[in-house]
């Protein structure tokens, strides 16, 4: 009898478990996980690189001291791309994500000129410390383009995911999700910076 009982039992609950299945139980959240650890990994290397650019302005001022207007704008650069943050249930708010990317756009637009103030100063080439800050800049700037590529791969994964059937199914019934936003760099990125240092401009 009770063999009878868990046969029927089985029977009732194994069309359930297999519709759980296939509806994205486990793998939406799954996937929503690995784009918000993904898009950890992009707000670490911004942090790494916000957290370079005091010293490496610290010792360029030494050598560059009517370059005032290069270094202000890199801190005042740097202090606007700190205050914008996205949380990771922004991640779905295009507006947000939009202001994050034009925010540290105007981070990497200030950078550039501050890279170039050492054609303009021989002796800054032979300082060790502006030499090992820059390539650490440089290596950051890779690892954040590293981290951005990671995290669209995972947002699209997870975007697919929510989309496609069965899944879609679970994600409206169960977990009512939402597409993520890639990131995507500010209009402004397409086209090379200028660099002038005539005048003192």
């Amino acid at each position: 009898m009770n063999r009878t009982r868990n046969r029927v039992v089985l029977a009732v609950l194994m069309p359930v478990i297999l519709f759980l299945t296939a509806c994205g139980v486990n793998s939406i959240p799954t996937a929503e996980e690995n784009a918000k650890a993904k898009w950890a990994d992009v707000q670490s290397q911004y942090q790494r690189r916000a957290d370079l650019i005091p010293n490496l302005v610290a010792t360029v001022q030494g050598y560059a001291n009517q370059e005032r207007n290069v270094l202000t704008a890199v801190t005042e650069a740097r202090a606007s791309a700190t205050r914008v943050q996205v949380t990771p249930e922004q991640l779905t708010d295009p507006a947000a994500m939009q202001r994050f990317a034009e925010a540290q756009g105007r981070l990497s637009a200030a950078i550039i000129p501050l890279q170039r103030l050492q054609e303009n100063y021989p002796e800054l080439r032979s300082n060790e410390n502006f030499m090992a800050l820059q390539s650490q800049l440089e290596g950051t700037e890779n690892r954040i383009n590293v981290a951005r590529r990671d995290y669209n791969a995972a947002v699209q994964a997870y975007n697919t995911t929510i989309r496609t059937f069965p899944a879609v199914i679970g994600a409206r019934v169960i977990y009512g999700s939402q597409p993520m936003t890639p990131y995507q760099a500010e209009e402004s990125a397409q086209h090379a910076p200028t660099v002038s240092f005539g005048n003192g401009q």
